[in-house]
């Protein structure tokens, strides 16, 4: 333990002496910063569906976590889950990221809600439902939050497979050209500058009358 905190093997340490079989990887990545070259610490934890909740009630007893988002890859088979989170939140050059990684596969693609212990998870949840057809099980709120209502059930945008977007659904904007019956629009004529005539133009704030040296 380091200046009160936790250091990111001790808290790798800490999932691994709770979930145990349910940890199915970690690892510490450190990299320095800034002129002072501050340490910074990501934190890697994947683990099996199941362990989810009991992995953040294990992170929010050791310091109540930050989450950034919810992001979400389609692997083919599967559909990956990464929660990012931030702990000891606001400590100059003290914070942590952990990010708690789940696979779902596609013929179960449940995952349960945590938005009981991070109520701010309801939205970015909201967003893998409406994105990759997940359902987030006990979702206070369920409904759409960026795609319009007809928008067709059963097309996931950020899916890969044969629910992602269809090409029928795509404006293939590269594929328009500018129409070759239509004249080009005219073009102003610009007035002669003095490298153009060769004559001297007169200066701004000038009277044209030329001075004797003094």
């Amino acid at each position: 333990m380091r200046n009160g905190r936790l250091t990111p093997e001790e808290v790798v340490e800490r999932f691994t002496e709770r979930l145990g079989a349910d940890i199915l990887e970690t690892r510490v990545q450190e990299r320095r910063e800034g002129i002072k070259k501050n340490p910074n610490y990501n934190i890697w934890i994947d683990l099996n569906r199941d362990a989810l909740k009991p992995a953040i009630e294990a992170l929010i007893e050791i310091h109540y976590p930050h989450l950034s988002v919810i992001a979400g890859s389609d692997l083919g088979e599967t559909i990956r889950l990464l929660y990012h989170f931030t702990i000891y939140y606001g400590t100059p050059a003290g914070e942590y990221t952990v990010t708690l990684a789940v696979d779902l596969p596609k013929g179960d693609l449940t995952i349960p809600t945590i938005s009981d212990l991070i109520p701010g998870a309801v939205f970015t949840e909201r967003e893998k439902q409406e994105f990759f057809g997940i359902t987030v099980l006990d979702i206070p709120d369920g409904r759409r939050l960026f795609l319009p209502e007809d928008f067709p059930q059963g097309v996931y945008p950020w899916r890969k497979d044969e629910t992602g977007v269809p090409d029928s659904m795509v404006n293939k904007l590269w594929a328009s050209k500018r129409p070759t019956d239509r004249p080009a629009p005219p073009a102003e004529e610009k007035e002669a500058c003095e490298l153009e005539t060769g004559e001297e133009v007169e200066k701004p704030g000038s009277t044209g009358v030329e001075e004797e040296p003094k």
